[in-house]
C-alpha cells in the first residue's frame, strides 16, 4: 500500500466538533436575545464539590454571557438547595435555573428536580416535561402552540444527529428516523433512557445497552405505535453495533472504550461522556465522529429558557 492509501485509510472518517454544531444555535439565540428589552436571567444552584460541575458551571455562565443572558451562579450548602429553588421559583427577575446535578445522587436529586417550577426548568426534567416526552406528547396544550421542553443533553444529541443527517427531512416530521438502527450505550435516567426514547419515537429501533442488559426501544413495524415500546432484547452488544447505523455512547469511566471492531463501517459515533469513549482508531471504521457534546448541551439549555419565556408570554395572551 502506497503512503498516500496509507494515509487514507488512516482518515478515512471525519471527525465534527461539538463548536461547530452549535454555532448556528448560538446565533440564533443570541439574535434572539438581542431583540428583548433586557437580558434573562438564568440562575444556576451548585450544591456540590464536584470539579467537573462548577467547570461546568463556570462555562455556562461564560458562554450565557457571550449570547446575552444575565448569568448569577449561586453555591449553597445542600441542606439549604430545596429552600434556594423555592427563591427562584417566587423570583419574577428569574426566568430560568439549572441545578448541577447529581447532590444527594440518590432519590433525594430526584425530588429536588420536581421542586424546581415548570415555567423554570431550563433542564427539562419536570415530570410533566419528561411524561410528554416518553409519550410522544410534544406540545404543552391543544392548539399547539407551546412546545413541550426537552431534557437539554438528549435534545442535544437529536440536533447532532439531524446536523450529521441521520434524520431524513423527506419523511413526515416525527418519523425522520425510519429504518435508522441505533445503539446507545448509557441508560441513565437524565440522558440514555430519555434519548432512547426520543430516538424511538421519531421512527428509530434503538438498542438501549448499560451493564445490566440490553432493551430494545421501537415504534413497531412501520411505525405503527404512537409511542415508543420497551421490549426485551437477547441479542449481544457486539451484534447490536454491528447492525447500527448510529452509536452513541457516555459511559463515565476513563478505562472505558467502546470496542473499534463493533463499529460498522460507515457508522457514526457520538460520545456525550466527558471520558473518551472511543479509541483513535474509530475513524478507521465510522465515517463521522463526535468527540463531545458539550457545547450544543449548553446552546440547547439556552433555547430552552427562552421557550419557556415564549410559552409564558402566550399563557399571558391566553389569559387576557
Amino acid at each position: 500500500m502506497s503512503t498516500l492509501a496509507s494515509q487514507a485509510v488512516k482518515t478515512a472518517g471525519k471527525t465534527i466538533l461539538a463548536s461547530t454544531i452549535a454555532k448556528r444555535f448560538t446565533d440564533e439565540i443570541q439574535l434572539a436575545t438581542s431583540k428583548l428589552p433586557k437580558p434573562p436571567k438564568l440562575v444556576g444552584l451548585l450544591a456540590n464539590g464536584d470539579p467537573a460541575a462548577k467547570s461546568y458551571a463556570d462555562y455556562t455562565g461564560k458562554t450565557s454571557k457571550s449570547l446575552g443572558f444575565d448569568y448569577e451562579l449561586r453555591q449553597v450548602d445542600k441542606e439549604a438547595l430545596e429552600e434556594e429553588i423555592y427563591k427562584c421559583n417566587e423570583d419574577d427577575s428569574v426566568n430560568g435555573m439549572i441545578v448541577y446535578f447529581p447532590v444527594y445522587g440518590d432519590h433525594q436529586d430526584q425530588y429536588l428536580q420536581q421542586c424546581v417550577s415548570l415555567d423554570k426548568d431550563v433542564e427539562g426534567l419536570n415530570f410533566k416535561y419528561v411524561s410528554n416526552m416518553y409519550h410522544n406528547i410534544r406540545y404543552m396544550d391543544e392548539k399547539h402552540e407551546k412546545k413541550s421542553i426537552v431534557p437539554c443533553t438528549p435534545l442535544a444529541l437529536v440536533k447532532i444527529l439531524e446536523y450529521l443527517g441521520i434524520y431524513n427531512p423527506l419523511l413526515n416530521y416525527g418519523d425522520r428516523l425510519y429504518g435508522k438502527t441505533v445503539t446507545i450505550v448509557n441508560r441513565s435516567e437524565i440522558v440514555g433512557r430519555p434519548l432512547a426514547a426520543l430516538l424511538a419515537n421519531d421512527g428509530a429501533t434503538v438498542y438501549s445497552a448499560d451493564v445490566n442488559n440490553i432493551q430494545l426501544y421501537e415504534r413497531g413495524d412501520g411505525l405503527t405505535l404512537k409511542k415508543h415500546r420497551v421490549v426485551e432484547c437477547s441479542k449481544t452488544l457486539e451484534e447490536c453495533a454491528k447492525s447500527s447505523d448510529v452509536i452513541v455512547t457516555g459511559v463515565p469511566s476513563a478505562s472505558y472504550k467502546f470496542p473499534t471492531e463493533y463499529v460498522k463501517r460507515g457508522a457514526v459515533v457520538v460520545n456525550f461522556s466527558f471520558e473518551k469513549n472511543f479509541a483513535d482508531d474509530v475513524k478507521q471504521k465510522a465515517s463521522l465522529y463526535v468527540p463531545s457534546t458539550g457545547k450544543v448541551t449548553i446552546a440547547m439549555l439556552l433555547r430552552n429558557l427562552l421557550r419557556l419565556m415564549e410559552n409564558s408570554k402566550k399563557g399571558e395572551k391566553d389569559q387576557a
